[in-house]
């Protein structure tokens, strides 16, 4: 038993039985079960009993054992002042301030089904892919699950966006950039890909993205790749970075993508080309991604970009390598759009356009499932993934639950957990 666990049970009311009785044997009936506190002060707030022939309004605390309140301290912090009923799972020992003020103390322990228990302890103890595994049974999965998660996601993303909105005075076109060159990284060098777009001052940008060879060279000197040219090219580049360099007082720091574990058409030289190619491409890219309403007009937005001729015979800095124009591949796009383009139309519409929670979940719809190894592993337990939106709600719930073993606050696990079968 864990204090987390007993507050989860009676937020939830999942008790065998209701006849409550204080430890001195007089009936308590719950007429509020309060509101469950999750900062500072007593667990349950505003709550209702009534004893002894009183109706009693106030706050109620909860411990494993009773002497857990005088290990706390709660006896001289005056948010404790107004406890109406102190609930533990076991009762060890009798407070002199609850005897004083008439308060009384109930025990839980009889109340609870130790099969439940028993449950909780395998799912929090267990080594599989999820804690329930075992007894993990599609047909459980609640109504609106996968829209619940992915709306949880887009409104984390969205607070990321608008405080870097807040950041850089609502200058939506920036921060698109930002975010763009985050994914455009992937994994590896997302961070470092973000610090470069944040180096440059987005009205830089602007100047300069009429001609894709400046864009490229400003990208690949602010990386650090430019000061010892190895070819005619290289050297062209590095007159275009230092003469921007001086217009625009680019600074000196530099930042230094990775290589290693990349496969090569993910090198970061290719991915800061690409990304120079969409910039180069559309001259209004904050726009056309704002207004458009298909998946099928978003992949169009994407699907001509290139990484620059140079990097056909290339994957690094001069070396040769077999032809191979370095395209953006449909999977890639599909990335950006989940990671990217949805959330931060999300943010943008949804104070003033009503129906844009639904219409993106629409734009999941409407997109393949992603196949990794989590996804792979819900297949597995039988679960049907059919599109974007289940594959992201099982990635998102996978990583915010399952993985943090955070069994009492998910949908899946509070149905489980009151059932009487065995784990």
């Amino acid at each position: 038993m864990t204090e987390k666990l007993l507050q989860y049970l009676w937020n939830y009311k999942v008790f065998k039985h209701f006849d409550f009785k204080d430890i001195e044997g007089n009936s308590v009936e719950i007429i509020s079960f309060g509101k469950w506190n999750t900062d500072a002060g007593p667990d349950f707030l505003d709550a209702k009993i009534k004893t002894k022939g009183l109706v009693i309004a106030g706050n109620i605390e909860l411990h494993i054992r009773t002497s857990d309140w005088i290990f706390h301290n709660h006896s001289q912090d005056p948010n404790y002042q107004n406890i109406i009923l102190h609930v533990v799972y076991q009762n060890n020992t009798e407070i002199d301030d609850f005897v004083r003020k008439n308060v009384p103390t109930l025990e839980l322990k009889d109340h609870i089904d130790e099969n439940m228990l028993w449950k909780y302890e395998k799912l929090i103890n267990g080594t599989q892919f999820i804690p329930c595994e075992n007894i993990f049974d599609p047909h459980k999965i609640p109504v609106n699950f996968h829209e619940t998660n992915v709306l949880k996601k887009l409104d984390e993303k969205s607070l990321e966006l608008e405080k870097s909105l807040e950041l850089y005075k609502n200058d939506f076109e920036a921060v698109l950039f930002h975010s763009l060159a985050y994914t455009f990284g992937l994994k590896v060098n997302a961070p470092t890909f973000r610090l470069i777009a944040e180096s440059i001052e987005y009205r830089v940008i602007n100047r300069i993205r009429q001609n894709k060879s400046q864009l490229e060279a400003l990208f690949f000197g602010i990386s650090g790749w430019l000061e010892d040219p190895k070819d005619g090219q290289m050297m062209v580049w590095k007159r275009e970075f230092d003469f921007i360099r001086k217009k625009f007082n680019i600074s000196d720091f530099k930042f230094h993508p990775k290589f290693l574990r990349l496969r090569p058409p993910n090198f970061p030289t290719i991915r800061l080309s690409q990304l120079a190619d969409l910039y180069y491409r559309h001259q209004n890219l904050f726009s056309k991604i704002i207004m458009t309403d298909t998946v099928e007009k978003l992949h169009e937005i994407f699907a001509p970009v290139k990484a620059s001729e140079y990097w056909d015979f290339h994957f690094n800095f001069g070396t040769l390598s077999k032809f191979q124009p370095k395209i953006i591949s449909k999977d890639f796009i599909e990335l950006v759009i989940l990671n990217t383009v949805l959330p931060f139309k999300y943010t943008y519409h949804k104070y003033h356009h009503e129906e844009i929670a639904d219409e993106i979940l629409d734009f999941y719809k409407n997109m393949a499932a992603e196949k990794n190894s989590i996804t792979l592993r819900w297949k597995k337990l039988g679960m049907n993934v059919k599109n974007a939106l289940e594959s992201q709600s099982l990635i998102y719930h996978y990583k915010n639950s399952c993985e943090e073993k955070n069994c009492l606050n998910c949908s899946i696990g509070f149905k489980l957990l009151k059932e009487s079968s065995n784990v």
